[in-house]
C-alpha cells in the first residue's frame, strides 16, 4: 500500500467514521503497540474521532482527547469498514464505534497501530522525521529542487528514502523514473533542472492517476473493492521481457540495492 492507496482510504474513513465516538478495540497481537492494551483501550474507548489523514504510508487518526491513533499498514493489509453484523471474517484488529460500525485491519505480514498522546509526535520517531507527502501543497517543484540539492547517493533510494518524499515506494516509483526518462542508478548531482523538473511532473503524473483509479488492482479500499490501476496502466513497471512502449528496446529487470527494478535501456541509460 502506497500514498495513492493510503490517500484514498482515509478519504473515505473521513467520510464514514469522523465524528463518531469508539466504543471498543480490539487487538490480538499486542506486538503491533507502542503502549500496553489497557492503556490503549482506556485513552481511546469512548472518544470520538476528530479526523482522518494519510501521511505517507501512515494514517493519522485524531481523537477529540488530543490524541492521535496513528496505523501503518505494513504488507498485505486490508482495512476494511464494516456495518452491524457484518464483520469481514478475519481479522487482527477491531475498532467498533457508537453506531455499530467501524472497521476491521487484517494483516499477512506486519503493521503498527501506536497511541501518541498529548500530540507529542517529536517522540515517535517512525513519524517525526517523514518527508513531506506529493500531494502536500508545500510540494512545490522548488521545494523539490531545494531538497535535491542538500541530498547525495543515486535517485531511487532517494525517492524511496521515507524521510525525504513520504509515500512513495517501489511500485509507483518504477513508472516515475521512466517517465523522466532517468536510470534508476543515476546520481542526484548528476541531474540537470530539465531532468529534476521531469522527474517532478512524473512523480505527479503517476500518483494522480492511480487516485483517479481507485488504486491498485490488487489493494482494496475501505470498502473491500479493488482499484483500477493494473497492468494496464503501468508502461514499464513488472513488465520484464515485453517492449518499451515509447522505442520498443526490451525492458529489463535489473537489481538495484535492496530492491529490484524495470527499466528501458533505451530511454533510461545510466551514462549520460
Amino acid at each position: 500500500m502506497e500514498l495513492p492507496e493510503t490517500t484514498i482510504i482515509s478519504r473515505q474513513m473521513t467520510k464514514e467514521i469522523a465524528g463518531k465516538r469508539i466504543s471498543e478495540v480490539e487487538v490480538s497481537n499486542p506486538k503491533c503497540l507502542n503502549v500496553p492494551f489497557e492503556q490503549l483501550q482506556k485513552a481511546i474507548v469512548g472518544k470520538k474521532v476528530e479526523s482522518v489523514e494519510s501521511r505517507g504510508k501512515w494514517f493519522f487518526i485524531e481523537l477529540n482527547s488530543g490524541d492521535v491513533l496513528l496505523f501503518h499498514p505494513g504488507m498485505g493489509a486490508d482495512v476494511i469498514h464494516f456495518k452491524s453484523g457484518k464483520l469481514p471474517e478475519k481479522y487482527q484488529i477491531k475498532i467498533l464505534l457508537e453506531d455499530d460500525t467501524g472497521f476491521t485491519i487484517r494483516v499477512w505480514w506486519f503493521c503498527y497501530l501506536h497511541l501518541i498522546q498529548g500530540g507529542r509526535f517529536s517522540e515517535h520517531k517512525l513519524t517525526a522525521e517523514m518527508g513531506v507527502i506529493p500531494l502536500d501543497k508545500q510540494f512545490t517543484l522548488d521545494y523539490f529542487k531545494n531538497l535535491l540539492s542538500q541530498k547525495r547517493g543515486n535517485i531511487k533510494t532517494f525517492l524511496l528514502d521515507q524521510r525525504n518524499v513520504a509515500g512513495i515506494g517501489n511500485v509507483y516509483v518504477q513508472d516515475m523514473l521512466f517517465l523522466a526518462k532517468l536510470h534508476p542508478k543515476r546520481t542526484i548531482q548528476s541531474l540537470s533542472e530539465a531532468e529534476i523538473e521531469a522527474l517532478y511532473d512524473a512523480i505527479k503524473t503517476v500518483l494522480d492517476e492511480s487516485i483517479e483509479l481507485g488504486g491498485l488492482a490488487y489493494e482494496k479500499n475501505f470498502y473491500g473493492n479493488k482499484g483500477g490501476y493494473s497492468m494496464v496502466q503501468f508502461r514499464i513497471a513488472y513488465k520484464e521481457g515485453k517492449p518499451c512502449p515509447e522505442c520498443q528496446i526490451t525492458i529489463q529487470k535489473i537489481k538495484t540495492g535492496s530492491t529490484a527494478s524495470f527499466i528501458c535501456p533505451g530511454c533510461q541509460p545510466l551514462d549520460k
